[in-house]
């Protein structure tokens, strides 16, 4: 066992390290948390179904596609898919349950986990999120064991982030009490449905509400597209043709023609309309009513970046004992070539996105507690609307970081496989192909950043739902830049990185130690700080220059972005370093520091351009960050096995003869 002085981090001076023994089977409890048993199961199903990696290959698409909905039908059947769902209709009644599975889910075929996020997360939440008990009567049971297929047709062809825009519409006829679905356009179109194109009998579709000649906004019907297999009149369904990916997942283009549906199809949680005609809704202001009802479908967003943390996991796992089994050139012996990952450049180019999976890791943890923890209300507390906001910003920039690290982590993994990456049995091309996607779908990144910067920039304030980004740019110029900084904790936070760092501010280079946290953490908040307060004052600026707001706002649209995402970065770090500070001291501790180190120097790396600009970094300490990296990544590689291996990723997923034995 490693000594505390290892295993501890100290203010006074640099860490010692002692190498640590790492117990792996300790390491999987750890990150598998309290659903270790739910996570254990759907492991033991991607075992069972491991052929389908093979047959993703050899079938037809035609064939694939029955395949991944046969696979997802019998997994039903074993409750894994249904567990975020009430008991009283077959599911767990736990939503902490259901996020863990999806992801767990991620180490295999994605094609089955899209689908499963299509007709559980999208098709489902959306009956048990926006419907009340009438729908969930008729639709739940027998959606939660897969017996009704169904899609969520909200994207549609000119209208992707712009949900308030969508151009179908359902029209309120008194005399027959039922909505008329209309496709305005070929813009209209609802286009990427997974589900639609083949197997999908219902659909929730998004539809701007037309009651009595006025525009009510945008809401959710419940409408059958198939009976006995066949499309119903008035429907029109086209298939999305060769996707990069996922082509067991049947994408879809529907059309809408005067198909008529009952009254009570709409889902009435938060609006409903009355026999009569007569619209009616608890939330008055129609933007609010919007961003609640989008509100309660984060449980997608959430699950989408656990499920690209996952897969860069699988990445590793197989790059990682790829380069501890292939041997290249005579380096340190005569008598055998050099193993790659006893090669310093093979270490960097693996070892920072292996620590930064783990800080992601345990980023989504917190993401997905928060989930459950707001869902899980039986009742609104007084933070209730400010910790569904919350949870919103920090799914939206969980979900942006890790699905770019997944394409990230993948692309560079293959490569350090060579040439054996680029076959298709060593999953690297089905990797790629299948998560490309998730960067966009469920918010496209660098809208979701957008969001998060509105939430930064207005604390959440009561108008959060009411403003757009040109209304922010207005309300941030109306508040002033000192306002801001001060709704946003700024000023304390300043005051707080000078009171951790020796030396008060002057002692950002010359006393703090690298591999102090504070001084780590210190950097972070002061990239986010010193970037917020120099967009809201470039607002403010444009605003009193009396630029239009939508011009500003462009202006300035980068900043915005390099805010956000260094305030999700630093909210990373923090929850990397708050999940080690409550382990005890021992081996894993000493291991999961040399992560959280390398994790969080590796990022003051690569971003030393932007402190040194700004006086917190100078030549010569940027110089030691760099040796220090370097020599983190050499402490990392006696372990680098017993860390992938952590990750609890099945064997039989590896599938990669070729790198992994």
């Amino acid at each position: 066992m490693a000594t505390d002085t290892a295993a501890t981090r100290t203010d006074e001076s640099p860490r010692r390290y002692v190498q640590p023994d790492v117990d792996v089977p300790e390491l999987t409890a750890l990150l598998d948390g309290k659903y270790a048993a739910v996570r254990e199961l759907v492991r033991t199903n991607l075992a069972a179904y491991a052929s389908i990696l093979d047959e993703a290959e050899t079938m037809t698409r035609a064939e694939f596609r029955e395949r991944v909905k046969q696979v997802v039908v019998e997994m039903a059947a074993t409750g894994q898919t249904g567990m975020g769902f009430p008991e009283e209709y077959g599911g767990g009644g736990d939503i902490g349950a259901s996020v863990a599975a999806f992801e767990t889910l991620a180490f295999g075929d994605l094609s089955v986990l899209v689908k499963v996020g299509v007709q559980f997360g999208l098709f489902g939440g959306a009956i048990l999120q926006l419907g009340t008990e009438p729908h969930h009567d008729a639709y739940l049971a027998d959606l939660v064991t897969a017996r009704t297929m169904g899609c969520f047709a909200m994207t549609e062809t000119g209208h992707g982030s712009n949900v308030q825009a969508l151009g179908t519409v359902a029209t309120y006829d008194v005399a027959s009490q039922e909505f008329v679905i209309e496709t305005r356009g070929e813009q209209a179109t609802k286009d990427y449905i997974g589900n639609a194109s083949e197997h999908a009998e219902l659909a929730v579709v998004f539809a701007q509400l037309e009651v009595g000649g006025r525009s009510e906004g945008v809401h959710a019907f419940v409408v059958r597209i198939r009976e006995d297999g066949e499309v119903v009149a008035g429907v029109r369904i086209e298939d999305d043709g060769q996707k990069m990916g996922l082509n067991g997942v049947d994408n879809g283009r529907i059309w809408f023609d005067g198909v008529r549906v009952p009254r009570t199809a709409l889902l009435n949680r938060f609006a409903d309309v009355t026999p009569a005609g007569v619209y009616e809704s608890e939330i008055e202001n129609p933007n609010k009513r919007f961003f609640t009802m989008l509100g309660t479908l984060v449980q997608g967003r959430v699950c989408v970046g656990g499920a690209g943390i996952n897969a860069a996991k699988v990445a590793l796992t197989i790059a990682t004992k790829y380069a501890l089994r292939r041997r290249q050139f005579e380096a340190t012996s005569e008598d055998q070539e050099e193993l790659l990952l006893d090669y310093g450049m093979h270490q960097r180019r693996l070892f920072p996105l292996l620590a930064r999976t783990y800080a992601l890791h345990f980023a989504q943890e917190v993401v997905a507690t928060q989930l459950h923890d707001v869902f899980s209300e039986l009742e609104p507390t007084p933070n209730t609307e400010k910790n569904r906001r919350e949870l919103e910003s920090r799914a939206a920039g969980t979900k942006a970081l890790g699905t770019w690290h997944a394409t990230r982590t993948i692309q560079e993994c293959r490569e350090a496989c060579g040439g054996a990456g680029y076959l298709s049995v060593n999953r690297f091309a089905a990797l790629k192909a299948d998560t490309d996607v998730f960067t966009t779908f469920e918010g496209d990144n660098t809208v979701l950043l957008q969001l998060v910067a509105k939430g930064l920039l207005t604390d959440y304030a009561s108008e959060f739902e009411d403003l757009d980004q040109f209304g922010m740019v207005r309300y941030v110029a109306g508040l002033g830049v000192e306002t801001v900084l001060e709704k946003a904790g700024v000023h304390k936070l300043l005051e707080r990185i000078k009171d951790v760092l020796p030396g008060g501010d002057e002692g950002w280079d010359q006393e703090a130690g690298l591999l102090d946290p504070e001084y780590q953490l210190a950097m972070y908040r002061f990239r986010e700080d010193h970037m917020l307060g120099s967009v809201a004052r470039r607002l403010k600026r444009g605003i009193d220059n009396e630029m239009n707001p939508g011009e500003v706002f462009s202006l300035v649209q980068d900043h915005v972005i390099g805010a956000a995402r260094a305030h999700v970065e630093r909210l990373v770090l923090e929850a990397f370093v708050e999940r080690i500070r409550g382990l005890p001291d021992g081996d894993l501790k000493v291991a999961l520091n040399l992560l959280c180190d390398l994790h969080a120097l590796s990022g003051i790396e690569a971003d030393r351009a932007w402190f040194m600009e700004h006086g917190r970094l100078t030549s010569q300490r940027s110089k030691a960050i760099t040796r220090e990296v370097a020599d983190l990544c050499r402490k990392v590689r006696p372990i680098c096995a017993d860390l992938v291996d952590g990750f609890g990723v099945p064997v039989e997923m590896l599938r990669s003869p070729d790198l992994v034995g």
